[in-house]
């Protein structure tokens, strides 16, 4: 018994890890969606967000099969990603000067609209992290003689456990993007194009989708592309962040 408690405990820190990498992108998803509320609300809009989350991804486990035939789940969330980040930096660069008397205050998302689009951005990148989850989790041998959702009992709990720690490290690294663009303002263009990127990365899974098969299946899970992937996303982040705290300097020494 003892090995494979060994080894389900290897493939829980494993997802662990994983679902650890893909909140990086996640979270700046998350925190660019709620900046624009109040302080207080923007915690209210994460939990809610997570408690959604929650139960969105406790069902899917149930529907997964059926859900992964659906490319435009993966396009819809593609789509919109990228609309907001065209749309956010295409405002920046046209932005009127603030004492322009054709200026209009810019109309915001209200509190429950914002939590629809976290949720609904959440239900896009679920996909992805629950398939990989799934593929690790098979591997593994059966524990008990129950099963969950046609999923051996042992395996169903490795997937939900793992998926909902990562959960919790998106809310909470949300959070600290948030306090990140309040502190460095400018740090916000980045930010919209690391959303765009990620749209992209959801563009190439659903070029890969089986049902469409635009580009090679392997290709978005291949090292080339999750290497290409992960430098653009660590030179706008950190390109980001550098020029945004040295115009904060500049600013300050004004």
């Amino acid at each position: 018994m003892d090995p494979i408690l060994l080894e389900y405990a290897w493939v829980l820190l494993v997802l662990i890890v994983l679902e650890g990498l893909l909140a990086t992108d996640n979270a700046v998803v998350m925190a660019v969606m709620v900046k624009h509320l109040p302080k207080l609300q923007q915690k209210k809009a994460l939990f809610y967000g997570l408690l959604g989350a929650f139960v969105f991804r406790f069902t899917a486990l149930f529907m997964i099969t059926f859900l992964v035939k659906f490319w435009e789940i993966q396009a819809i969330g593609a789509i919109y990603l990228l609309f907001i980040s065209g749309k956010n930096i295409y405002d920046k660069v046209t932005h009127k000067p603030e004492g322009h008397p054709n200026k209009k205050p810019k109309k915001q998302s209200g509190f429950w609209m914002t939590v629809l689009k976290v949720e609904l951005a959440d239900i896009a990148f679920a996909l992805d992290s629950m398939l990989a989850a799934v593929a690790l989790a098979v591997t593994l041998p059966e524990l008990g003689n129950f099963h969950i959702g046609g999923i051996n009992g042992g395996q169903f709990a490795v997937m939900l456990l793992g998926g909902m720690i990562g959960l919790v490290m998106i809310r909470f690294a949300a959070k600290q993007f948030v306090v990140m663009l309040e502190k460095y303002p400018t740090l916000e263009t980045a930010a919209f194009l690391i959303v765009g990127w990620v749209g992209v990365k959801l563009v190439v899974l659903t070029l890969a989708h089986p049902a469409l098969l635009i580009i090679p299946e392997a290709f978005p899970h291949s090292t080339m592309w999750k290497m290409t992937f992960w430098v653009v996303l660590l030179i706008l982040a950190i390109g980001g962040y550098l020029l945004a705290v040295a115009k904060s300097k500049v600013k300050a020494n004004r």
